[in-house]
């Protein structure tokens, strides 16, 4: 599995601490940018990371920003997309077990790197528990492909 990784300006840093972490241990992932400090606008680099594992490109997405706000709100945007903010490893996990979350945000801005790990890594450990949270992330879909 190779994961796709954004971030804004305001999570650049937090992302090159993961990207660090991924290196280390051999974590197979994508750099979809912010590359600098340099401001950007937030929906653009979520959008692109959010599309490309919309496309089946990427199982799974990381995106940061200084909040995790901005770039949380605009990936769910984009069809298919079910991205939970997180800034503990229980709401990982159960963004996971029981909404089968598939792209984590998080805010540069607002935790640290060492638990930004932690998040991740709990993240991509859990799997989807399926059984009644099936039929729960099945109605968010029917919904989202009414529309």
């Amino acid at each position: 599995m190779t994961i796709a990784i954004a971030s804004d300006h305001g999570g650049y840093k937090l992302k090159n601490e993961i990207i660090s972490y991924f290196d280390k241990n051999k974590i197979s992932y994508k750099d979809l940018g912010c590359f600098s400090e340099e401001p950007v606008d937030y929906p653009d680099i979520a959008i692109k990371c959010a599309e490309a594992v919309a496309r089946g490109e990427f199982e799974k997405g990381i995106i940061i920003c200084g909040t995790g706000i901005g770039v949380s709100i605009t990936a769910n945007k984009v069809k298919g997309i079910r991205a939970a903010l997180c800034h503990d490893t229980f709401s990982a996990r159960m963004s996971r077990e029981h909404n089968n979350a598939n792209v984590l945000t998080m805010g540069g801005r607002v935790i640290g790197p060492g638990l930004a790990i932690d998040i991740v890594k709990e993240w991509l450990a859990a799997e989807f528990a399926g059984d009644r949270h099936q039929r729960r992330v099945e109605k968010i879909m029917e919904y989202e492909n009414s529309k």
